[in-house]
């Protein structure tokens, strides 16, 4: 499946053109996230490789990140994905309501660069994701380029400021295979 980011049109980030994001399940019942970022890489902040790693924050600076709720909700999962390699995973149980670090190991991680391009793959497992038959996600992005100007990017953007949380937000229904 695939699904396309918009940017929240009161954000400006003229470098990054557009994200794209295919989505599939593994036999396993993983979920797999591939981010394809199309732009002017040159003039984004782009954190470099590192060690990969849980921290906090990524959300300040370029990373990509996933909600994901039970269909019933209202309780939801939040993972932010860095090209550094760095990661966080957060769980919820209800609109911004008693956020606390979620208990899961690393997730697979994979970036890589190419003119105009840039893919950021994760792989989440099974048993980090909400329980239930049929989920909803909220896919998103934040871009920052090299004027520290940032475009937050979305399925679907809420009215007012951007706000990844709000329910609305969470705009793709996602069947378990």
């Amino acid at each position: 499946m695939n699904a396309e980011l918009l940017r929240h049109p009161k954000t400006d980030c003229p470098a990054a053109a557009g994200i794209g994001v295919d989505l599939s399940w593994h036999s396993d019942g993983r979920l797999e996230l591939v981010y394809t970022l199309a732009g002017d890489l040159a003039g984004l902040r782009i954190p470099a490789p590192g060690a990969s790693g849980r921290r906090d924050g990524l959300w300040r600076h370029t990373c990509f990140e996933a909600f994901v709720m039970a269909e019933d909700g209202p309780a939801y999962r939040e993972f932010n994905f860095s090209p550094s390699g760095e990661w966080a995973a957060y769980c919820f149980a209800g609109y911004r309501e008693d956020g606390a670090d979620l208990a899961m190991a690393a997730p697979a991680l994979a970036c890589r660069q190419e003119a105009g391009r840039l893919e950021l793959t994760t792989q989440l497992p099974a048993a980090a994701l909400p329980a239930g038959a049929r989920l909803r996600l909220g896919l998103s992005a934040v871009i920052e380029d090299t004027e520290g100007k940032i475009g937050y990017w979305a399925l679907h953007h809420p009215p007012g400021r951007p706000d990844f949380h709000h329910t609305d937000a969470f705009a793709l229904l996602l069947s378990r295979p």
